[in-house]
């Protein structure tokens, strides 16, 4: 087995054994990541396939600097804002529609972490982009409105919204727990 150094080095010559290598090392952690981001286990599974062949073709960018990790979560993350903004259609929620408590305790929440994914999932795509560039992964407002394309007010309400739409959501699947809708 090689250090990660070496066996990006190997990646940078092109070598099949270690492309291989490092996509089986990484592939479940990058895939996961997809989960977050994409509507379905589907497109989420395009979305890794996607970032690694922009990982195999950029390898050689990658200076050292930094976790190699963290490099390569960010192509993953900006491949499904991509795909997201080819097909883009932004909602805004308004100013009303924050005033609702989106606080949730702990004990509604306890869930398997699968029907959590699931109901994040179900988000409308603004709000679950907006999500978890926020609150899962620690993007700014600001660096997730430009990554979006969108002002960081919009950031923040759809922030808000999709607070509200998991809050109901759990708050449904922990009294009926075969059923879940937020208008996705």
């Amino acid at each position: 087995m090689n250090t990660e150094k070496e066996l990006i080095e190997r990646c940078k010559k092109r070598n099949r054994a270690a492309q291989s290598e490092l996509f089986e090392k990484y592939k479940n952690t990058l895939y996961f990541l997809s989960l977050k981001y994409c509507r379905n286990e589907a497109d989420a599974e395009d979305n890794t396939q996607d970032a690694f062949i922009t990982i195999f073709e950029k390898i050689k960018s990658y200076k050292g600097k930094g976790s190699f990790e963290g490099w390569m979560k960010r192509i993953t993350i900006y491949k499904a804002i991509a795909k997201y903004k080819s097909k883009k259609t932004i909602a805004v929620a308004y100013k009303n529609d924050l005033l609702e408590d989106t606080t949730i305790e702990k004990e509604q929440i306890e869930l398997p972490l699968e029907s959590l994914l699931q109901i994040v999932q179900q988000l409308p795509d603004q709000y679950r982009l907006v999500f978890n560039l926020y609150q899962m992964d620690g993007f700014s407002h600001k660096e997730v409105a430009n990554l979006l394309s969108i002002s960081e007010s919009t950031s923040k309400s759809n922030y808000h919204r999709a607070k509200q739409l998991l809050k109901n959501d759990i708050l449904k699947l922990k009294n009926n727990p075969k059923k879940t809708n937020n208008g996705a």
